[in-house]
């Protein structure tokens, strides 16, 4: 693959054959399809989506001042179309368009391709939505032909359940489960809950967070006031008082009990089989006292409908801390791996997001799963391995 993909007669036909065969199997579970404009409101990804795709989506301004970008996904999209709409749900909704996306870590791969993918909104049945999308995206690749694939599961519901059952002061109870997946900072943040105030810094701010709101932010605009001089960097005043007011409420509140934060660090550490990964996070909280009933329950019914599907057990690993590196998840999250000539490749990838039509207008929570197959490294992958059958049919 290049930066910038040209393709020829041979590979549209490949990618138009593959494209029908999953549009086909998307339509047989009763998906209409879709298209939304390549050009969106930047707006929308860029409040959305998380720093990971921040920084890859192309924006533009248009004449009048508006900031537009190309789409980097065709989910929010489509959301943002049914949150402005008078959709019936339950809507199962698919499509097969291009998306774009800044590739810095990887110079070499195309900044646009091609997704497909389906957005299931509005089933109230949840745990049958997972399973739904979850099914659908193994037929998917089942009907064009890929027989070797890998399958790698979490769910962020699973530690937002055991930071609720934990004996976690409020104010942090946000942040642990906003920031669980991410590795250095998260770590960072639990040992400055679990040790507390260790500096003239951190003792002054933790008295300032023993204050009310107003009189915290008051006294913190006065000590800004009178550093008027010290260099902000990129960000505003606001953000500065804001992050500082947070950081003052975490300074005051009660030390996180050691005890609590091993059992959320040996959670985090889970990965493996899936079958005996959820086995494991059973005996962790088991021990530590904490019934995490519904999340595991759920967990098992998707394995059990990908074992229905013949998806072998040593196909599904599980790790505590997947999370993807969408902002919006809120729960079930998923990919699909597989290898082309290069090596290991994600061919799919999808989760639970529902607080994202409400945040595009919907004007209530609506639940909303999907996947997104990425096309063309389908194709990849399915002629890798076409070629190492042949190659073991010859030796």
């Amino acid at each position: 693959m290049v930066a910038f993909p040209y393709s020829d007669a041979a590979a549209i036909a490949a990618l138009n054959g593959q494209a029908d065969a999953i549009l086909g199997v998307f339509a047989a579970r009763g998906y209409g399809r879709e298209e939304p404009s390549v050009l969106q409101p930047a707006d929308i990804f860029l409040d959305r989506s998380g720093e990971e795709i921040r920084r890859r989506t192309f924006t533009l301004t248009e004449l009048s001042g508006r900031e537009l970008c190309l789409r980097p996904d065709l989910t929010i999209p489509i959301c943002r179309q049914v949150a402005a709409g008078k959709t019936r749900f339950p809507a199962r909704i698919c499509y097969n368009g291009l998306a774009f996306r800044h590739q810095p870590n990887e110079p070499h791969r195309p900044t646009q391709f091609y997704q497909a993918g389906v957005e299931l909104l509005g089933l109230e049945d949840r745990a049958a939505g997972d399973r739904e999308v979850l099914t659908i995206a193994v037929e998917a690749l089942r009907a064009v032909g890929l027989k070797d694939f890998t399958i790698k599961i979490g769910d962020l519901a699973l530690f937002g359940a055991l930071v609720d059952a934990l004996d976690v002061p409020t104010q942090w109870r946000a942040r642990l489960k906003r920031h669980f997946w991410r590795v250095g900072y998260f770590e960072a943040l639990l040992t400055r809950l679990t040790s507390g105030a260790a500096s003239d810094q951190q003792r002054l701010l933790g008295s300032l967070g023993g204050l009310t709101a107003s009189d915290s932010r008051a006294a913190i605009e006065g000590l800004m006031d009178m550093v008027a001089d010290a260099p902000q960097g990129a960000r505003t005043r606001e953000e500065i008082v804001e992050r500082l007011m947070e950081q003052a409420a975490d300074a005051a509140a009660l030390r996180l009990d050691p005890k609590i934060a091993n059992v959320i660090t040996s959670l985090l550490a889970v990965s493996g089989d899936a079958g005996t990964a959820i086995a494991e996070v059973r005996k962790l909280t088991s021990s530590a006292g904490i019934a995490l009933d519904a999340p595991l329950q759920a967990m098992e019914q998707r394995l059990a409908a990908l074992a229905d599907l013949g998806v072998a057990p040593s196909q599904v690993s599980f790790a505590a801390r997947f999370g993807r590196n969408m902002e919006y998840y809120t729960g079930f999250v998923f990919e699909l791996w597989a290898r082309d000539a290069e090596g290991p490749v994600q061919i799919a990838g999808g989760g639970r997001y529902d607080s994202l039509l409400e945040t595009l207008g919907a004007g209530r929570p609506v639940s909303a799963i999907g996947v997104a197959i990425r096309t063309e490294r389908l194709l990849a992958a399915r002629q890798a391995q076409g070629n190492k059958a042949r190659e073991e049919a010859a030796s």
